[in-house]
């Protein structure tokens, strides 16, 4: 089984595609990422500059402590969104990899398989038999990469909602004991 030039050149500019839309992902993944940690950070110098203003300003204690429970709930809540919209951010580039990934493993299967059947076009007679065979093999391989995409998807899907979950008790937890706090 011999690739033409033709063949070649494809498979080189598809592989190239696809090492530029990975790049790119990657990229663009990283960027959302400096972006998040960047507006993170002066949102949490504006407000430990306001706390610390207001803090100054108390004279009472039980107010002083009050203030203070009131800002780690604040602080806890914000921490807990922030890292969902980080896990949202890597959920989203690793979506967008595993497609490129499925793509890019049809096409060679696509290209593997047409080489094949080209192959046996100037096949001797009674190699039948092993062209099936191999075409059968591919399409197991192929099959195979299939179902393991769909339950590594399943697998996202339900760290997602775990996730998800998670962060809303924690959040709920969070501002419960915030409340109590303020009443005790």
């Amino acid at each position: 089984m011999s690739f033409s030039n033709e063949q070649l050149s494809k498979l080189s500019l598809t592989g190239l595609e696809s090492t530029l839309r990975f790049a790119q992902i990657s990229l663009d993944s990283a960027e959302r990422l400096v972006k998040l940690n960047l507006e993170i950070s002066k949102q949490s110098l504006e407000e430990h500059t306001q706390a610390a203003k207001k803090l100054a300003g108390i004279t009472d204690p039980q107010e002083a402590l009050n203030q203070l429970n009131k800002l780690a709930t604040q602080s806890i809540d914000k921490a807990v969104n922030n890292s969902r919209s980080l896990y949202e951010i890597v959920s989203a580039a690793q979506g967008e990899l595993t497609k490129l990934a499925e793509e890019s493993v049809g096409l060679f299967n696509k290209s593997l398989i047409s080489s094949i059947e080209s192959a046996a076009k100037s096949a001797p007679a009674g190699s039948d038999a092993t062209l099936n065979a191999v075409k059968n093999s591919v399409a197991a391989a192929a099959a195979a990469v299939s179902t393991f995409s769909k339950a590594a998807q399943q697998v996202v899907e339900f760290t997602d909602s775990s996730v998800k979950a998670a962060t809303s008790a924690t959040a709920d937890a969070v501002k419960n004991s915030g409340k109590r706090a303020t009443t005790a």
